[in-house]
């Protein structure tokens, strides 16, 4: 199986909830490697890379209304996996 690349932007209260080590947990649990991070704007960034199920996982938990804060929109892109992070940080 062919890792990618998820980058999603996470729109709503997410910031100062969190969020991001609510995201940092889940990816840990399903062997992601990236990172999530705040934006200026108040929206938060996840880059997530693995097998494409675990991205999926991923995508679907920050959809899921159970996430600290509340998300009104995620916005996600995909692309093969660069393979450049290891372990999940908070930014």
């Amino acid at each position: 199986m062919d890792a990618v690349r998820l980058s999603a932007w996470v729109h709503g209260t997410v910031q100062g909830v969190g969020f991001r080590w609510w995201t940092r947990s889940r990816a840990l649990e399903l062997g992601l490697t990236g990172y999530a991070r705040n934006a200026r704007d108040g929206r938060v960034h996840v880059i997530a890379e693995g097998p494409r199920a675990a991205g999926e996982k991923l995508l679907g938990l920050l959809r899921s209304g159970q996430t600290p804060g509340r998300v009104s929109l995620v916005v996600e892109s995909w692309e093969p996996a660069r393979g450049d992070m290891s372990g999940f940080e908070e930014r």
